[in-house]
C-alpha cells in the first residue's frame, strides 16, 4: 500500500479561536458515569470562587458519545471543556477539541481512565480535578490520528490519545460482556482473554513506517501508543511519552508457551519493576524474539484480511487498512497548578 492510499494527514481540529479574555467553562458528561447533582454543586462552588460565569452543560448519549456535545460547547464560546466520563468520552471530545485553542480538563469517571493515569492525575479527587479547570495550568500533549479503511472501501478518521491496536486487545474488547464490565470493571476482560487466547489466527500485513519501503510481517498483536501505562500499573510501552512528538509501537510475536513467557517477563518484570529505578533500567534488555519495539510518526498498514481494531479501549469495528500519524502538541490539557 502506498502512503497516499489513505487520506492525507493535513487536517486540523475544529472551531474558531475565542476572545483571549473569555473565561467560560463547559462540562461534557456521560450521565451513566457521573453523579450529576454532586458534580453540578462542585462546579458551582469552584466557578464562583474563581469568579467565572455560570458553566455550560452538555450531555452525551449512545448516538453522540461526545463529539456533538463538544462542538456545541465550542460554538457556545467555552474556552475550557471539562470531560466527565470514561475513556470513550474523553477520546470523543478530544477528537473535536484537538487543533483548537480550547483546553480539556479530565474528570476521571470510568474504569480505565487511561489518559489520566498516564498524565499522573489523581483518579479519586473530583474536587481537585474540577478546581484545576478554573485555576490550573495548560499542558500540550500529542494526539494520535488514524484513517481507518473498511472492507467496503470507505475511510473514517478518528483521534486517539493512548493506544490503537489490532490483535489481542481488539479481540478482547470485541468479546467483552458490557453488562459484566459495568458490574466488575476490568475483571470482565478476564473472561474475554480466555476466549481470545484460543484464537490461533495471526495478523498478516504489509506496513511502511515513516515512508520507508513496505515490508511484510506476521504477528499476534500490534499496538501503536501515544503513552504506555495501562490499568493495574502495567507498562506496555516503557519509553512512550505523551508529548515527545512520536508514537511507540509494540509487536507481539509469541511462538508457543515460551514466547508468552518472554512477553510476560518483559512487560511485567522489566517494564514494570526494573524500569522504576535508574539502576534497574541498566539491566533492561532490548527486543526479544516474541516482542519488538519501534518508534515513528507515521505508519501505513494493510492487512491480508479485515481485523478488529480498537482505539483507547473501545472497539471500532473491522479494518482492512489504516494510516496513523502523530499531531505533535495537538491537544491542550489543563492540569492542576504546581504546588507553591
Amino acid at each position: 500500500m502506498t502512503n497516499t492510499e489513505l487520506t492525507d494527514p493535513d487536517a486540523t481540529g475544529n472551531g474558531t479561536a475565542p476572545d483571549a479574555r473569555t473565561r467560560l467553562a463547559a462540562v461534557v458528561y456521560n450521565p451513566i458515569k457521573v453523579d450529576l447533582p454532586a458534580l453540578k454543586a462542585s462546579v458551582a462552588t469552584e466557578e464562583s470562587a474563581a469568579g467565572w460565569p455560570e458553566t455550560l452543560w452538555f450531555e452525551t448519549s449512545k448516538d453522540d458519545p461526545g463529539q456533538g456535545a463538544a462542538r456545541q460547547a465550542i460554538e457556545a464560546g467555552a474556552s475550557v471543556i471539562i470531560v466527565a466520563g470514561g475513556d470513550g468520552t474523553v477520546r470523543a471530545v478530544a477528537e473535536v477539541v484537538h487543533g483548537t485553542d480550547r483546553a480539556l480538563v479530565l474528570l476521571p469517571s470510568g474504569t480505565g481512565n487511561l489518559l489520566a493515569r498516564n498524565l499522573k492525575l489523581a483518579l479519586d479527587d473530583a474536587a481537585g480535578s474540577i478546581r484545576s479547570a478554573f485555576t490550573g495550568t495548560d499542558r500540550p500533549i500529542d494526539v494520535g490520528m488514524i484513517d481507518i479503511r473498511r472492507a467496503d472501501g470507505t475511510v473514517d478518521r478518528h483521534a486517539y490519545l493512548v493506544m490503537a491496536g489490532l490483535g489481542l486487545d481488539a479481540k478482547m474488547l470485541a468479546n467483552t460482556d458490557d453488562d459484566l464490565k459495568a458490574k466488575v470493571g476490568w475483571l470482565a476482560y478476564v473472561k474475554a482473554l480466555v476466549a481470545v487466547g484460543q484464537d490461533r489466527n495471526d495478523l498478516h500485513f504489509r506496513y511502511s513506517l515513516d515512508k520507508q519501503p513496505a515490508q511484510s510481517m506476521r504477528a499476534h498483536t500490534i499496538m501503536i501508543g501515544n503513552c504506555g501505562l495501562l490499568p493495574a500499573e502495567i507498562v506496555l510501552l516503557p519509553d512512550a511519552v505523551v508529548d515527545d512528538g512520536h508514537f511507540d509501537i509494540v509487536v507481539l510475536k509469541p511462538k508457543g508457551v515460551l514466547g508468552w513467557v518472554q512477553i510476560v517477563s518483559k512487560v511485567i518484570w522489566e517494564n514494570g519493576v526494573l524500569s522504576r529505578t535508574r539502576l534497574g533500567r541498566r539491566f533492561r534488555t532490548t527486543n526479544v524474539d516474541a516482542l519488538n519495539y519501534a518508534t515513528g510518526t507515521e505508519l501505513v498498514l494493510r492487512l491480508h484480511r479485515q481485523e478488529e481494531i480498537e482505539l483507547d479501549g473501545d472497539e471500532f469495528g473491522s479494518a482492512i487498512a489504516f494510516k496513523t500519524w502523530i499531531s505533535p502538541g495537538g491537544l491542550t490539557v489543563r492540569v492542576p497548578a504546581p504546588a507553591a
